[in-house]
């Protein structure tokens, strides 16, 4: 249970309260007046306001300060009142600036060397090292608190401000996952969808294979979806601890296995699709894996999307320490050699490009998107495969 700090006030009001009380019941055996129902009054005025030193310090160190001299003034033991007043002023220096500090400890002091004064003391040089060295170390004790308090603060701020910029680069991480699971699907969906339509009085038989294709696509896409929440709830939060829907475990990251079966479902979407595979084959590790399969279908579902008809290639290429791979088009067929589509050039704000751009940046490789001089549209992807090279940058161009 948190403490209200107008409660801690009070309960910190009462220690130079019981002090005071105390030391007042001593007053006469050392050789001061008895205090008598002003001086009390005096005592409460001086030390209870200590109780509202959270709300206003500044206030209340007057209060305190014009108590005390007031008691000092009519010839009661100063003492009795001198807790109050260093903790009005550890108060002053722990919340206000060192000018204000300042000035308060000048104040105290001066009321410190005043009592010494009026009482006669024998001992002046004593009270002025008191009332010199009492305020400083008191300011100096307020100004660490007071630079601790700032700095738990901004560290607070710091923290709070990393945790919303983990939040922000999350959301970009799942709304990236979410486009390249969706986006593919979707645009082989519509294909067999139009393609369905269109055939489904003349020819039955390709009208139900583009609904199984569609079948296919819609159950694969709520795999990874259903992969995803799984992911995200990998937590434990909700108690599945990864389990997917039902408590079904969760489908595996799409990795290298699953390209040929992506490159099926493409071409039964009207685009052929010739897939190559150069040098040896090795184990790559899950993220390497993840990121040439997203790069390869956002790729291919902008041919889905922006170059019906054309013919696509899809080469992966291992050499020693690294892989690329490669996704070209021929472009659409009435516009071989004639240029580019302007509604394929690389947007800067594209979601599908800058999940490629961040895919490649987070596995240390580099990435080309662009047009091609004998037509159609090119994705030149390079990945390092050891450790050792990941680490050599993470160039991104396009």
């Amino acid at each position: 249970m948190r403490i209200r700090p107008l409660t801690v006030d009070g309960l910190t009001a009462l220690a130079p309260t019981t002090v005071a009380c105390l030391l007042g019941a001593e007053a006469a055996r050392q050789g001061w007046p008895p205090l008598d129902a002003f001086a009390w009054t005096l005592v409460a005025l001086t030390n209870l306001p200590l109780a509202l030193r959270g709300l206003a310090p500044l206030t209340v160190f007057v209060v305190v300060h014009l108590s005390w001299t007031v008691y000092v003034t009519l010839g009661y033991w100063p003492v009795v009142n001198s807790p109050a007043a260093m903790v009005a002023l550890y108060t002053v220096a722990a919340t206000r600036s060192n000018r204000v500090t300042a000035v308060c400890a000048a104040l105290m002091g001066g009321v410190w060397i005043y009592a010494g004064a009026i009482s006669h003391s024998d001992s002046m040089a004593s009270v002025v090292g008191q009332a010199i060295g009492y305020p400083l170390v008191l300011w100096r004790f307020g100004y660490v608190a007071r630079r601790t308090a700032e700095l738990t603060v901004r560290l607070r701020a710091e923290q709070a401000e990393r945790a919303r910029r983990e939040v922000a680069e999350e959301r970009v991480r799942i709304a990236r996952e979410l486009h390249d699971v969706v986006a593919h699907h979707m645009a082989v969906i519509n294909v067999q969808a139009g393609l369905a339509r269109f055939v489904f009085d003349s020819d039955g038989r390709t009208a139900r294979e583009a609904l199984s294709t569609i079948a296919d696509a819609g159950g694969e896409a709520l795999a990874e979806l259903r992969r995803m929440l799984g992911l995200l709830r990998a937590d434990g939060v909700d108690g599945t601890d990864g389990a997917g829907e039902h408590g079904a475990a969760t489908e595996p990251t799409p990795g290298l296995d699953r390209l040929e079966e992506m490159v099926e479902r493409v071409r039964a979407g009207g685009v052929p699709v010739d897939l190559r595979v150069h040098g040896e084959p090795r184990p790559l590790s899950p993220g390497v894996q993840l990121c040439v399969y997203r790069v390869v279908q956002e790729a291919l579902t902008n041919v889905l999307k922006h170059a019906p008809g054309a013919a696509a290639a899809v080469e992966l290429v291992y050499r020693a320490g690294e892989m690329t791979v490669s996704v070209t088009d021929d472009g659409h067929l009435e516009e071989r050699g004639r240029g580019m589509d302007p509604d394929r050039m690389p947007a800067p704000g594209g979601h599908g490009l800058i999940g490629v751009r961040e895919r490649a940046k987070l596995y240390g490789g580099t990435i080309v998107v662009g047009p091609r001089r004998e037509g159609g549209f090119g994705v030149h992807l390079t990945l390092p495969t050891s450790e050792q090279a990941a680490r050599r940058g993470d160039t991104v161009t396009g």
